[in-house]
């Protein structure tokens, strides 16, 4: 049975001003390597300290939550593709994602320089974040670069599915019992705006959807479920605290939380653009929810009574037992972060760790 992990957190931490400065200097890769160790040491002495049940490095090593795949994948290009950002200082920019602008073959392991500390130094269990191959299915694929050489995004996610599941394979070979998905492109189907671009665009939102959440399953394939915990993370955009999709989980709750096969999703619940609780109904018994309540986009300090409320409302839908509370996202899905300071962000982790001691 896997442990229960009810203070979570879902991935990226705030860097240091000096890891920030060395990345921007282009120091020698020692020194970058140096600097990023004691980042994560800092960084797990105070998860330590603020009492969350499971540890990240905090994707302290990397650009952004998914630079790694251009990085360790040959076949992008530095093309982008533009994202509508709400928020502040909102509007056109482009994602962080580069588009696939030939064949795809796996160079390295994306985790490989981050994987062997994490076993060394990581003070308790610790997760592995990845993004979910469906997310370069929409991210990277750029019509007149991509379709050269996958006529389809179905086409090009059979090549993301295969990178991924080695990837997987390689992290259960090293022992690492905690896999998270990253899927902000997930929230894309939910969003009236999006879906209703996509069908402008001559794409079927749904069968996209369905689509993805095969490919994502199929990287999934073959993980010992009995010793590993898979998680999906449904994100809704997260650079320098703003977002690029709204609306509730209601229009991909049915296939994403019955077809998905992960044990935990860790869902954005912080603020009215995510909706209501009611569509949590659909996630079947003896799967997890963890409540991203706790907002990584501001410094206010949520209240612990208004975040066990809020847990009761959830509690309608989800057995107890099977919720855990986290922030709504990480708090620097771009190395630049979020508009916070880093006494801010481990106030809001202690919170939750506190908040879950007293709920569960």
């Amino acid at each position: 049975m896997h442990p229960p992990y009810r203070a979570e957190q879902v991935g990226s931490l705030l860097r240091p001003p000096e890891l920030l400065q060395a990345r921007a200097a282009q120091v020698p890769v020692d020194q970058l390597r140096a600097a990023e160790d004691s980042a994560i040491r800092n960084a797990f002495e105070k998860q330590k300290e603020n009492g969350v049940a499971i540890f990240t490095d905090g994707e302290m090593r990397r650009g952004s939550w998914l630079t790694d795949m251009a990085e360790a994948v040959e076949g992008f290009v530095r093309e982008k593709v533009m994202l509508e950002w709400k928020g502040p200082g909102g509007g056109a920019e482009a994602s962080t994602a580069n588009a696939v602008g030939g064949k795809l073959h796996k160079a390295r392991q994306l985790t490989a320089h981050e994987v062997p500390f994490l076993k060394k130094a990581a003070p308790g269990p610790f997760k592995v974040t990845l993004p979910a191959p469906s997310n370069f299915m929409v991210a990277s694929y750029k019509p007149g670069v991509t379709d050269r050489f996958y006529p389809t995004h179905a086409d090009l996610l059979q090549d993301l599915v295969a990178i991924i599941r080695d990837e997987i394979q390689w992290l259960v070979a090293e022992g690492v019992t905690y896999i998270q998905f990253d899927a902000p492109y997930y929230s894309h189907y939910l969003d009236p705006r999006q879906r209703e671009h996509m069908r402008q665009a001559g794409r079927n939102p749904d069968r996209e959807l369905e689509i993805g959440i095969a490919g994502d399953n199929g990287a999934l394939e073959g993980v010992p479920r009995d010793r590993v915990v898979t998680a999906l993370h449904v994100c809704r955009g997260n650079s320098r605290s703003r977002w690029y999709t709204e609306g509730g989980y209601d229009a991909i709750a049915e296939k994403l939380f019955q077809k998905l096969d992960v044990d935990r999703f860790l869902l954005e619940y912080d603020s009215e653009r995510s909706g209501g609780f009611e569509p949590l109904r659909l996630v079947p018994r003896g799967k997890t929810v963890v409540l991203g309540l706790v907002t990584t986009k501001e410094a206010r300090l949520e209240s612990p009574d208004e975040l066990r409320r809020r847990i009761d409302e959830a509690a309608q839908y989800v057995p107890l037992e099977n919720l855990a509370l986290s922030p709504q996202c990480g708090f620097a899905s771009v190395a630049a972060g979020n508009l916070l300071s880093m006494d801010d962000q481990w106030r809001k982790l202690a919170l939750v760790a506190e908040t879950a001691r007293r709920v569960w």
